[in-house]
């Protein structure tokens, strides 16, 4: 007899999170390590060096920062500025999907300890899925996709790490690529305010001029603005829409 997926225990909705290592976000992701993997090997990182990186500094972007801080001899305190100020954006993603997933009788150190893996992917694969799933069990399956994926990560990067370099620069890049560009559309897709949608509008518009105004912040520039132009459209927008009377 199978047992109904609301009745099932922590390893079912474990293995379920697991089974999203196949969808794919996770897919395009793991091939996006291939290429963060090459131009760790550029910047003279080893093998160890890039796999704690790919554990520790868990979203994709901050690593490409502070390799490129790597690259640009950038001091210390400043490389650990620029991913500061580039995981701040993962805060909002935490915030929308924390009450999600938590109980009342959720450890505050499991909170912490699972906010560690909230980048993009794990964020837009929880929230197209996380009501389906029980709410005792929402962060057992989040945990189960999560911990698989940066395990696959680190695993992957330390398997390719020897031979990317011998891959052609083209699909070296290409598959490096692939991940901004998941990102751009899986976020269109799972916003749902138009605000969100307005406010990438504008990042896409103000992105190449911030760049060649200010290329070392172009990226906080770029997201203020757009957000603060978009906050200020939707509330005319919503402002100008007419008011249902009440009978």
């Amino acid at each position: 007899m199978i047992m109904p997926a609301h009745r099932a225990g922590r390893t079912y909705w474990f293995m379920r999170g697991m089974q999203g290592i196949f969808s794919l976000p996770a897919l395009i992701l793991l091939s996006s390590f291939i290429g963060f993997a090459g131009f760790a090997s550029e910047a003279g990182l080893t093998m160890s060096e890039t796999v704690f990186m790919v554990g520790i500094v868990w979203a994709l972007p901050a690593k490409v920062l502070l390799v490129s801080g790597i690259l640009s001899n950038a001091s210390l305190p400043a490389a650990f500025l620029t991913v500061t100020l580039s995981s701040i954006r993962l805060m909002p993603m935490v915030a929308a999907l924390i009450p999600e997933i938590r109980t009342r009788k959720t450890p505050l150190w499991v909170l912490l300890l699972i906010s560690h893996f909230v980048a993009v992917t794990a964020w837009v694969f929880a929230m197209e899925r996380i009501r389906d799933v029980p709410a005792d069990r929402r962060i057992t399956f989040f945990s189960g996709f999560a911990l698989t994926l940066s395990a696959s990560a680190m695993i992957l990067v330390a398997l390719v790490f020897s031979i990317v370099d011998e891959l052609p620069p083209l699909l070296a890049g290409t598959l490096f690529f692939l991940t901004p560009i998941y990102f751009l559309t899986s976020i269109w897709a799972s916003s749902r305010d138009a605000v969100g949608h307005y406010a990438m509008i504008a990042g896409l518009v103000l992105a190449p001029v911030f760049h060649q105004i200010s290329p070392e912040f172009d990226i906080l520039y770029t997201g203020v603005v757009a957000g603060t132009l978009a906050f200020f459209v939707q509330r005319s927008v919503s402002s100008k829409k007419p008011t249902k009377e009440r009978p």
